[in-house]
C-alpha cells in the first residue's frame, strides 16, 4: 500500500484579507508529487485558510485511492497541527466546524504524524496557496501547472474545494513569480486556541520544588498577592474587492500585521493600604485604601481619563480596595464599574492579616509545601492552581464579551500576574518571578487568531508626577 505525505498551507493578505491555500500530495517512499491542490477563498484569516489547506489535502489523498492509507501530514501551522493532533483544545469556534470536517477526513485515513514544520520547509504548499491568491486579484482562478482560466469560465469546483490535478505539467512560459504573501504568527493564546494545560477546566502544571523560600523582595511582593470567534469575512465578490483589501495598510506593532482590532486589556493594581503598608498576607480580607491609596488611585485615573487611552468597559474585583481604585476612574471617564467575582485576590485562610515573618514560625511545613506545589493551599485558604483556573475563565470572558475593545480590569497581584503569565504562556512558578508595585498598570492585547501580547508591565510612571 502507497503511503503518503501532505504537505498544506495557507495565507491572507491582510489577516483577514484576500485568502488562499496550497497542498502538494507525495509519496513517500520517493517524494514524488502525485497531486497538488490550490483555490483563493475570497477574505478571511489565516488559520481559516490553513485548514482549508489540510481539507483539501486529505480530499486528494482520498481521491488518489488512499483510503486507510498511512498519511504523514506536515505544515508550518503550529496551531493546525497541534490541534489536530489533540494536544491542544479547540476554543474558536470559528474554526470548530473546519477542524471537525477535517477529522471526518482523517478517519478515512491512517494518519501516522502530524508534524509542524518551518515555512521555508513548507515552500511547494506555500507556493501553490500564493499562485491561487495571485490569480484571484487578475479575477482569474488557478489551474495546475501555473497556467489560469478566467472565473466565469471555470466549472465549480467539487465540495471542499478544488480538486487535485496529477503532476508533471510544465509551468506557463513567461509567468510571473508569485507574490509574497503576508502571513502572521499562528501562535495560541489564552482567548484563542491554547494548549489544553492550560484551559480553565484542565489541572495546572505543577512547579517544582525550591530549594529554599523566595528571596526577600519575593516574599514581600506575596503580601498582598493580596477565548473570539474567528469567523470568516463574506467572501470577495469581485477581483477589486480583494485588491482594495489587499492595499489596505494593516495598523499595529510587532512582526506581522493584526487580525483585526485588538481587544485590549489593561489591568491595573489596586492603590495602598494598610496591610500593604505593613507587608502582611492581604487575600479575601476587605481592607480600604489608605489617603495615600486614594491618591494613587486619583493619579491613576486621570493619566486613564485622556488620551491614548479610550476606556469602553471598567471591571472591578469585588473586594473594596479594587472597587475604590476603579470607583475613581469611573468618575473621570463616566462608565460605571462591573464587578467580575473571579478577579478577587487568592484566599490566604489562617494566614490573612499575618505578615511573612509571623507566618514562617507559625506554620513552618505547610509555607514549604505551598512554595513548593501550586496545589497546595494555605490551612483554610486557595491554591494557585485554583486561582489560576478561575483567573483564566475570567479572562477568557472578557475578551470574548468585548472583543475589539479596551478593558479595564482593577484587580490584585495574584489575578494579574496569571493574566500576565498566562499571555506569556509562563509555567505557574514564573509568579515568583514578577513584582508588582500598587497602582501599576500592564497590559495585554489578544488578537483573534491566537496571539496574545503583553505591551507593558508594572508601569508607575502616573505616580511620579
Amino acid at each position: 500500500m502507497t503511503s503518503y505525505v501532505i504537505e498544506a498551507d495557507g495565507g491572507s493578505r491582510g489577516n483577514p484579507g484576500p485568502a488562499g491555500y496550497g497542498a502538494v500530495v507525495m509519496d513517500a517512499s520517493d517524494g514524488q508529487v502525485l497531486a497538488e491542490a490550490a483555490e483563493a477563498i475570497g477574505v478571511t484569516t489565516n488559520n481559516v485558510a490553513e485548514y482549508r489547506g489540510l481539507i483539501a489535502g486529505l480530499q486528494a489523498v482520498l481521491r488518489l485511492g488512499g483510503e486507510g492509507a498511512p498519511v504523514a501530514v506536515r505544515m508550518d501551522s503550529k496551531l493546525v497541527i497541534e490541534q489536530m493532533a489533540g494536544r491542544w483544545k479547540i476554543k474558536n469556534e470559528g474554526l470548530r466546524p473546519l477542524a471537525l470536517e477535517a477529522g471526518a477526513l482523517v478517519r478515512r485515513l491512517r494518519v501516522t504524524e502530524w508534524t509542524w514544520i518551518p515555512r521555508e520547509r513548507n515552500k511547494h504548499a506555500d507556493r501553490l496557496a500564493n499562485e491561487a491568491m495571485d490569480a484571484a486579484a487578475q479575477g482569474l482562478t488557478w489551474k495546475a501547472g501555473g497556467t489560469t482560466q478566467p472565473e466565469l469560465q471555470e466549472e465549480p469546483p467539487a465540495a471542499g474545494g478544488q480538486p487535485p490535478v496529477v503532476a508533471g505539467q510544465p509551468p506557463a512560459a513567461g509567468g510571473q513569480p508569485p507574490s509574497a504573501r503576508t502571513k502572521a504568527p499562528t501562535a495560541p493564546s489564552p482567548s484563542a486556541s491554547s494548549p489544553s494545560a492550560s484551559s480553565p477546566t484542565a489541572s495546572s502544571p505543577t512547579a517544582p520544588s525550591p530549594s529554599a523560600p523566595p528571596s526577600v523582595a519575593h516574599q514581600t511582593d506575596l503580601l498582598d498577592i493580596g477565548a473570539i470567534s474567528e469567523i470568516s469575512a463574506p467572501t470577495a465578490s469581485t477581483a477589486a474587492a480583494q485588491q482594495r483589501a489587499a492595499k489596505a495598510p494593516a495598523k499595529g506593532t510587532g512582526w506581522a500585521p493584526p487580525t483585526r482590532v485588538a481587544t485590549s486589556l489593561l489591568l491595573l493594581r489596586h492603590g495602598e493600604t494598610a496591610l500593604s503598608v505593613e507587608r502582611r498576607f492581604s487575600g479575601r480580607g476587605d481592607a480600604e485604601l489608605t489617603p495615600n491609596g486614594l491618591a494613587q488611585a486619583a493619579a491613576a485615573a486621570e493619566r486613564l481619563s485622556r488620551e491614548p487611552y479610550r476606556l469602553d468597559v471598567i471591571v472591578s474585583s469585588p473586594l473594596k480596595r479594587a472597587r475604590q481604585t476603579a470607583e475613581a476612574v469611573a468618575r473621570r471617564t463616566g462608565l460605571d464599574v462591573e464587578v467580575e467575582e473571579d478577579l478577587r485576590e487568592l484566599d490566604f485562610g489562617d494566614w490573612e492579616g499575618h505578615t511573612f515573618t509571623e507566618v514562617q514560625r507559625r506554620w513552618p511545613a505547610e509555607l514549604s509545601a505551598w512554595f513548593a506545589d501550586p496545589e497546595t493551599a494555605p490551612p483554610g485558604g486557595e491554591s494557585f492552581a485554583t486561582v489560576a483556573r478561575r483567573v483564566q475563565a475570567a479572562g477568557e470572558r472578557l475578551v470574548e464579551r468585548y472583543e475589539g475593545k479596551t478593558v479595564l480590569a482593577v484587580s490584585h497581584v495574584t489575578p494579574i500576574k496569571m493574566l500576565l503569565r498566562l499571555a506569556l504562556t509562563a509555567p505557574l512558578e514564573s509568579l515568583y518571578r514578577m513584582h508588582l508595585d500598587v497602582a501599576c498598570l500592564s497590559l495585554i492585547e489578544y488578537y483573534a487568531d491566537g496571539p496574545a501580547v503583553v505591551k507593558s508591565f508594572n508601569d508607575t510612571s502616573h505616580l511620579r508626577r
